[in-house]
């Protein structure tokens, strides 16, 4: 189900988001009760996300730099801030989560950008990460599968095929982001206990492939990380 919703993202983004929010929140609840949680929502732009967080319970505030994102689909979420994710006007140790999906693919340096994410995270709270790895097969977002001939030239040929630019803009508002980036990070963050790191998309069972450099980068598609900043 997941694997087919990609198929749709934009042509039935409603349906595509909201499927992917429920079943985070599922993911989530296996490491703590939602209900009554502050929730920051990295790069959240239309609420599909944090609409599932108060569903759940929870209290969740949209951080997302693009305005037009957060008000797209009749604005899910009534409480957003238009902020970059490293600039957002949040004190430190200010909420319970802080969850970020397929956000860091959209920045050119994923390491202190989950730092900041990271900061605003009480002791004992969660930081809940998910990205798309470059080099899986949807790496290229909706230029995929031809990025594997190199980001530029797969928009290029989109812009041809579609009579416009791509959504997401190889080296402006996308990056190549590798798994091992997100591995590195999370293991430089002493301060920070690893809950679960996994493919986001596959069984519990595929975490394994983490550890096969090369392999993790095609197969993992998007990586699931949970760790704890203890109390």
């Amino acid at each position: 189900m997941l694997f087919r919703s990609f198929l749709t993202e934009q042509t039935d983004p409603e349906g595509f988001y909201s499927l992917i929010a429920d079943d985070t929140v599922r993911l989530m609840a296996r490491h703590t009760q939602l209900a009554g949680k502050t929730i920051a929502d990295f790069g959240g732009g239309g609420g599909f996300y944090s609409a599932a967080f108060t569903r759940a319970g929870a209290s969740s505030l949209v951080v997302d730099a693009d305005l037009g994102e957060i008000t797209a689909h009749g604005s899910h979420h009534p409480l957003s801030v238009v902020a970059l994710a490293e600039q957002a006007p949040l004190a430190d140790e200010s909420v319970d989560i802080a969850f970020s999906s397929n956000l860091l693919e959209h920045v050119p340096d994923l390491g202190p950008v989950a730092d900041q994410i990271a900061r605003v995270v009480k002791p004992g709270g969660l930081i809940v990460l998910s990205y798309t790895a470059w080099l899986g097969p949807w790496g290229g977002h909706e230029t995929s599968p031809w990025h594997y001939l190199g980001g530029h030239r797969a928009a290029r040929r989109y812009e041809r095929k579609n009579g416009h630019p791509p959504k997401n803009v190889f080296g402006e508002s996308m990056f190549a982001a590798s798994v091992k980036d997100g591995l590195d990070w999370a293991r430089s963050r002493s301060d920070l206990q690893i809950l679960e790191e996994r493919p986001r998309y596959l069984p519990p069972g595929s975490r394994h492939l983490l550890r096969v450099p090369g392999v993790r980068e095609v197969l993992t598609w998007n990586l699931w990380q949970v760790l704890r900043k203890p109390a």
